[in-house]
């Protein structure tokens, strides 16, 4: 079983193609469901972000696995898998654990160092553990993961600025505008890019901020917090949105909707006064054809590929991408350890073995023996095994854990002539859940 992660980016695609893929909340659970129904897939964790649909799998072949995930990205898309082919990118075994360390780290976004993807991963993980479709390796692939990425924000200046996608599209509105201060921001969505944004309006010296929500319980809730900051601010219902337009400086826009949620004929009979737009939706908030409106100026995903993908890196990056290939380093040292485990424990089972029989052997050809002589024999017996067994199975785990080190647990096995089957029934869950093939970590 290996680690297979296939994605789409921002590097490697549009924003057309990435809505396509875009995964919805309703939808996250369907698509793990049917990755774990896939014949070659055994643990599955889907991350879907405003610029990357990712999935990780585990998986029994290279190639079956690749074209289970490939067919469900594609049935989910309704695009064919020769279309995405171009834009897919492939990741196997240390290369799958690599590039997700550098996603964690804030590497591979498009905004170099941005933090926001670490609470991503985090809700992909919980999602997919919550499905059943997590087990022993996504769970520890994705937990070190965390950590890495942990290390990297605190141990680096990477994120220094705390620049996101939030921030950036904010930066061009101040621009267009000659500043915030005073102005008036209307939000559109009150999930986690709501609240970025409304920290970011909150720094800038925004004078009002409206909340225009589906959940009016959510709306209100953001509102409230602005206002105990200072910030001017209220909450109204999604359907009076356009009745805030014409006050209004900037629009920011990021829900989970799957379909346009702020049209053109929200416009009608606004002034023509400048007024920034920032869709961050994925799929699209904002209908594309309101830039063609007077005054308007779109800032969406696409606009901040094309302005950030120049951008130079970060000059704590080498740092960064030294912790994450440390964190490669420990996590396969890990892992190959892991993997001799069951057969150090086989061995020591198998001695234990030896050591009552001759315990009993010697009970026999001895009956008259006192308990306190035949339990000191017995606690002498064992003793020594132990001595014995010690150096060899500290060692044989410290040569597994190093690269090339797969082979000493086959060595041992032959050696001391153990069942091969022994360390996988050492090594097998205590329950298994039938619908998933999966067990309990």
């Amino acid at each position: 079983m290996s680690l297979l992660a296939v994605g789409v980016s921002h590097r490697t695609a549009g924003v057309g193609l990435l809505e396509r893929l875009a995964v919805s909340g309703d939808d996250h659970g369907k698509l793990l469901d049917e990755l774990l129904r896939c014949e070659h897939v055994s643990e599955a964790l889907l991350l879907s972000t405003c610029n990357r649909i990712e999935v990780y799998a585990v998986v029994e072949a290279f190639h079956g696995g690749l074209a289970d995930v490939t067919s469900v990205l594609s049935r989910h898309s309704g695009v064919e898998v020769n279309g995405l082919c171009d834009h897919f990118y492939v990741h196997y075994a240390a290369a799958a654990v690599e590039h997700l360390f550098s996603v964690a780290a804030g590497l591979d976004s498009m905004v170099i160092g941005e933090a926001q993807i670490l609470g991503q991963l985090r809700s992909a993980y919980a999602t997919a553990d919550e499905a059943g479709t997590v087990g022993k390796t996504l769970h520890e692939l994705s937990q070190q993961a965390l950590r890495v990425g942990k290390r990297v924000h605190s141990e680096t200046g990477i994120d220094h600025a705390g620049a996101s996608v939030v921030s950036e599209a904010l930066s061009d509105a101040e621009r267009v505008l000659g500043g915030l201060a005073g102005r008036t921001a209307v939000l559109v969505g009150a999930g986690s890019m709501g609240g970025l944004a409304a920290a970011h309006l909150r720094r800038a010296g925004i004078g009002e901020v409206v909340i225009a929500n589906r959940t009016a319980v959510n709306g209100d809730r953001l509102a409230a917090s602005l206002r105990a900051e200072g910030v001017r601010s209220r909450a109204v219902a999604l359907s009076g949105l356009a009745a805030e337009l014409p006050a209004a400086d900037v629009l920011l826009a990021c829900t989970g909707a799957t379909d346009v949620v702020v049209g053109p004929g929200q416009f009608a009979g606004r002034p023509d006064r400048p007024l920034v737009v920032c869709d961050l939706g994925l799929p699209r908030d904002v209908d594309p054809i309101v830039q063609s409106l007077p005054g308007v100026t779109l800032v969406d995903l696409t606009s901040l590929q094309q302005r950030l993908a120049d951008a130079p890196v970060a000059l704590d990056s080498a740092r960064a991408k030294q912790i994450v290939a440390e964190g490669v380093r420990d996590y396969l040292a890990g892992q190959r350890s892991a993997e001799v485990t069951p057969t150090v424990t086989a061995l020591r089972r198998r001695a234990a073995e030896v050591v009552d029989a001759e315990l009993l052997r010697l009970d026999s050809r001895l009956p008259d023996l006192d308990d306190s002589t035949r339990a000191e024999l017995a606690r002498t017996v064992r003793r020594v095994v132990d001595k014995l067994l010690h150096t060899p199975t500290v060692r044989v785990k410290e040569l597994a854990s190093a690269p090339g080190g797969a082979g000493y647990a086959d060595a041992l096995r032959e050696l001391f002539g153990l069942d091969p089957q022994a360390p996988a029934v050492v090594s097998a869950p205590r329950n298994v859940t039938t619908e998933h093939g999966g067990g309990d970590r």
